[in-house]
């Protein structure tokens, strides 16, 4: 075999391969979907067959995408608590589980309970933190398929109290102190 049929022998198993891995993911997935529980078993196989960041997801790449809209405070156990930028709500944060996923039923449990414990955790520190009437949750991604939970602190007569609150209201940002300031807050009380 010459170089060149020898590479091209390895790309066609190459792409063979990536074809028997995709193929056996969807097998396992439509077995899940079925029979329930069973996804939580292969939880570990499909993080083997596929990698688990999006370079083109703010959440998983970082740097100038994630730049965009919050400031990271820390890691968790299994996610990162963001500062969201626009501050209308005082104390407003997004608590990003650590892989590209997109629905809450593509973990296992034990997953699953250790991310909604993350989510906790960061909900205590914006109440002691900043000490608002009601802590409103939101879990959107239509657009942006990166499992993510908003933590909007309300404070009773003040924005949007009573409904829900907006995505981005664009009105509110703060300085890098102010940001800083905030976010030791949070540290302090997590």
């Amino acid at each position: 075999l010459s170089p060149r049929s020898l590479s091209d022998t390895r790309s066609k198993r190459s792409s063979k391969e990536d074809f028997r891995k995709g193929a056996l993911f969807s097998i396992y997935f439509s077995v899940a979907y079925v029979y329930g529980g069973v996804y939580n078993k292969i939880s570990k196989k499909r993080q083997e067959v596929f990698p688990m960041k999006d370079p083109n997801c703010g959440y998983c790449a970082r740097g100038e995408l994630l730049d965009a809209f919050g400031i990271v405070i820390c890691e968790l156990s299994v996610s990162t608590l963001i500062l969201f930028k626009e501050q209308s709500h005082p104390g407003r944060c997004i608590v990003a589980y650590k892989d590209h996923v997109s629905e809450i039923v593509n973990l296992t449990d034990e997953e699953r309970n250790a991310f909604m414990a993350d989510v906790t955790r960061a909900a205590k520190a914006i109440h002691a933190a900043f000490h608002p009437d009601k802590v409103n949750y939101g879990a959107y991604g239509d657009t942006g398929c990166h499992l993510h939970v908003h933590l909007v602190p309300k404070y009773r007569d003040g924005f949007e109290w009573g409904g829900v609150f907006a995505m981005n209201p664009g009105q509110t940002k703060l300085t890098d102190a102010q940001y800083a300031e905030m976010i030791e807050k949070i540290k302090a009380a997590l």
